[in-house]
């Protein structure tokens, strides 16, 4: 529903599209440490950037070498809702007009990105996290992982996974930008690594990160294309249980709060699906399994939740940098330390 970040493993699963939010090196090439400093800029703090309708960037530049900009893309588009640059006509038409249909979701994605801002800063500052695994990325917009915890202290080091092809072969061409480079002191490392397969996104981390050591695991928008509510605790335990103490689980999440809540969600997210394939082609979003808060919270059981425990994006420490979506419930979220 919201993000296209899982993937999924094995001979009779297609891959996932992912929710656009970071570019990425050769994923083949190892740790990436850029020379030029990310270059300030208003970026990180406008996460929401422009809604449907109001003023926003145009795309910009060229697209990569390979990359077929024909058909829309579910992580351009998420791209676009954020006020992002790296779009094109295909996707913004496809933005608009799901937008029209389905403005619960531009709506869940600005809330996620400001939530994403508010939670790294909480964990690069008074949380004192030095490392961020950051599952299911996807194209760059305002507020990356790595740019606002580099600002914060920048010998940072994070990996971001994903395993959507059109977003590894965009994203190889952009983190190499200065605007998006890694500090001197830090280091990026993007993987192409594949939700399900939990050794395979440790073997990852591992590569740029000290698993001894305290790592955020973060998790946005993903969890509900796993659809098996038990495989996706699964998943989430597997990872936490071989990072080291002191390490925290954030995740965000479409919820249904209620029964004619989730009446008219999955009413709107069969409408939603039903319509995909032919707007996006191959490219198509996944189902989205939407869960009951009660739900969300359990991925956090075992852990020290932070206040104010699982609850709206929105209010999740708000404060009063960006606009978070209106406020929207569409998009629920929860931060634990690991004892």
């Amino acid at each position: 529903m919201f993000r296209r970040r899982a993937s999924e493993a094995g001979k009779n699963q297609a891959p996932v599209a992912s929710r656009p939010r970071h570019a990425a090196p050769d994923h083949d090439a190892g740790p990436v440490r850029h020379a030029v400093p990310p270059r300030p800029d208003a970026r990180e703090s406008r996460p929401d950037a422009a809604g449907p309708g109001q003023e926003r960037r145009e795309p910009w530049g060229p697209p990569p070498a390979g990359l077929d900009v024909s058909l829309p893309h579910p992580a351009r588009v998420w791209n676009y809702w954020l006020g992002g640059r790296d779009f094109f006509a295909a996707d913004k038409a496809a933005g608009e007009e799901i937008s029209r249909e389905f403005p619960h979701l531009a709506e869940a994605a600005r809330a996620e990105r400001a939530f994403l801002v508010r939670v790294v800063r909480f964990l690069a500052g008074p949380a004192r996290i030095r490392q961020f695994l950051d599952v299911g990325s996807g194209l760059p917009a305002g507020g990356n992982t790595h740019e606002i915890a580099q600002r914060i202290v920048p010998d940072t080091g994070i990996v971001y996974a994903d395993h959507d092809p059109a977003v590894i072969l965009h994203a190889k061409a952009l983190l190499g930008s200065p605007m998006l480079a890694s500090t001197p002191e830090g280091a990026v490392y993007y993987a192409d690594a594949d939700l399900r397969d939990v050794a395979a996104v440790l073997a990852a981390a591992a590569t740029t990160l000290d698993l001894s050591r305290p790592v955020a695991l973060i998790m946005l928008g993903i969890l509900g294309h796993v659809e098996d509510y038990g495989a996706a605790r699964s998943i989430t335990s597997q990872l936490m249980d071989e990072l080291a103490p002191g390490s925290y689980l954030v995740i965000a999440d479409g919820v249904a709060a209620d029964t004619s809540g989730a009446a008219s969600a999955a009413i709107a997210q069969r409408r939603y699906d039903a319509s995909a394939r032919p707007r996006y082609g191959a490219s198509a979003p996944a189902p989205y399994r939407l869960r009951r808060p009660d739900e969300l919270a359990s991925f956090f059981d075992g852990l020290d939740l932070t206040e104010p425990g699982v609850v709206p994006c929105a209010q999740w420490r708000p404060d009063g940098r960006e606009r978070d979506g209106g406020g929207t419930a569409a998009a629920s979220c929860g931060v634990a330390r690991k004892p």
